[in-house]
């Protein structure tokens, strides 16, 4: 998906300097790791299980569903490129709409993202299902 396909809200700084743009606030970046979020749990060392893992039926009807409510869709997964052709042909075969793949995330779990713009995690636990507000503790950077 190129940039010009979302309506991103320019910025700019105190100085009058142009930022990064941001999509509106009613449109979510979705970022969903593949391996034991949306199907079977398969390291990189076993390739050739990739072909035959189980879809999370429930994960294709929502992200879908996002998908076709105007959100962006992008797998982050920790396969690396070498697993690109075949993890774009289970993605199609098995009909996920979606915007992008970004290969190489780090692996081992335990992610402290760190950026400049808002990040909301959420930590998939077997069921995809709509979204709920829930108050959490989160760890923030001291004043």
């Amino acid at each position: 998906m190129s940039d010009s396909n979302k309506d991103f809200q320019q910025l700019t700084n105190e100085k009058g300097e142009q930022l990064s743009p941001v999509l509106p606030d009613e449109v979510k970046n979705f970022l969903i790791d593949i391996d034991g979020t949306i199907c079977d749990d398969i390291p990189n060392e076993e390739p050739e299980r990739m072909v035959t893992a189980e879809l999370y039926p429930d994960a294709l009807e929502i992200l879908n569903k996002w998908y076709d409510e105007g959100h962006v869709i992008t797998f982050f997964t920790s396969r690396t490129e070498a697993h690109r052709e075949v993890t774009e042909a289970w993605l199609q075969k098995h009909g996920f709409k979606y915007h992008g793949i970004l290969f190489g995330k780090p692996r081992g779990g335990n992610y402290h993202w760190i950026d400049n713009h808002i990040v909301r995690a959420t930590r998939f636990k077997g069921k995809f299902t709509d979204m709920i507000l829930k108050t959490k503790n989160i760890e923030v950077f001291k004043p």
